[in-house]
């Protein structure tokens, strides 16, 4: 069984920064490209980052781009996004996914990825 479990979300200022982490089991993580995405209630699931298996290559929305850093520690099997400078816009569910395709760091697209975790709420105050 693959599991992806996210910690890290919570509840800050704007302005304010988190990490999120995603722990994940059940298959060579070092083989995974990783990712994160974000939804929000009645929005579509949006991407926000994406890592190679080795950490050389990375991608990131335009919206988040500056702000945000994903990073991964395959010796933990361990996917990171660290937050700054956060907007309530920024207010939403976030998701660890994983994909044994390495061009799904390129695509952004959700339908690439298999694997996903059940989400973590990061919520940012105005």
């Amino acid at each position: 069984q693959v599991h992806l479990v996210e910690s890290g979300g919570g509840l800050v200022q704007a302005g304010d920064f988190l990490r999120l982490s995603c722990a994940a089991s059940g298959l060579t993580f070092g083989w995974y490209t990783m990712a994160w995405f974000r939804q929000a209630p009645g929005k579509e699931r949006q991407f926000v980052a994406g890592i190679s298996t080795g950490g050389g290559t990375t991608n990131y929305a335009d919206s988040v781009k500056g702000r945000f850093t994903i990073s991964r520690d395959n010796a933990k099997n361990a996917a990171y996004l660290q937050m700054n400078s956060l907007k309530p816009e920024d207010t939403a569910v976030y998701y660890c996914a994983a994909d044994i395709n390495y061009r799904a760091v390129a695509s952004g697209r959700a339908v690439d990825y298999d694997y996903w975790g059940q989400g973590t709420q990061v919520t940012v105050s105005s």
